[in-house]
């Protein structure tokens, strides 16, 4: 089996060197880029299967580059790096398109794990059928949730949600009809919420958005994993 490519982008000389020592020994290929010019033409001129993006750069952004390539439609699962880990921040990223983010400084088991999530997650994608909608909004029944502006609507009737719950409904909208564990949500959406608090926030978010929320819909359960979020 190939070794899955991997692009290390990070202004960080040494700290990108490091990375790529400690992958290519874990059993990955790595291309290092310096800044977001140079991770572009890596990405003309080479084919990867994942990009480790660090946040703060010179010049654009991780934030900026994530978000020029979704709009470019480019495939390529990304995986950001910053310093920054509050709530807002991993809520950032991920409105710009990263599938995870890791705040630093990391163990880098826990990198390893997040890569390998990360890679199998888009390994399912290639052989199910899409379910997010180009635009993002994520349709349930005659309710309508925005991951941009964190917005539930009913027709004309907005949908009061607290904090915790738009951050884990956003979380659900972004990665629609995936799979998705207590402890990827519960890092995903940061702050006070942990592997076990997600139950409850499942269960409050199932009051506001399922006709029946015994009998869940949209917010279903995946048995020995976690939960997964279906529109319509």
């Amino acid at each position: 089996m190939d070794k899955a490519h991997i692009l290390v982008v990070d202004d960080d000389h040494r700290l990108r060197e490091l990375l790529r020592s400690f992958l290519s020994r874990n059993g990955f290929r790595v291309t290092g880029a310096a800044d977001a010019a140079e991770a572009r033409d890596r990405l003309t001129s080479m084919d990867f299967d994942l990009m480790v993006l660090d946040v703060m750069m010179p010049g654009e952004s991780g934030l900026d580059l994530a978000a020029a390539l979704r709009q470019q439609k480019k495939p390529i699962p990304i995986l950001m790096l910053t310093a920054m880990g509050e709530p807002r921040d991993r809520i950032a990223g991920l409105e710009r398109g990263a599938d995870d983010y890791l705040p630093k400084p990391f163990e880098p088991r826990e990198l390893l794990l997040r890569i390998s999530s990360i890679l199998r997650r888009a390994a399912s994608q290639t052989t199910a059928p899409a379910t997010a909608p180009a635009d993002g909004v994520v349709r349930m029944g005659t309710l309508i949730f925005d991951p941009r502006d964190g917005e539930l609507t009913a027709g004309d009737k907005r949908i009061k949600l607290t904090d915790a719950e738009r951050a884990l409904l956003r979380v659900f909208a972004l990665n629609l009809g995936q799979d998705m564990s207590r402890d990827a949500l519960a890092n995903l959406v940061g702050g006070d919420v942990n592997a076990r608090t997600i139950d409850v926030q499942v269960t409050r978010l199932r009051r506001k958005i399922e006709d029946d929320p015994k009998f869940p819909r949209y917010l279903q359960t995946v048995r020995g994993t976690g939960y997964r979020l279906v529109g319509t």
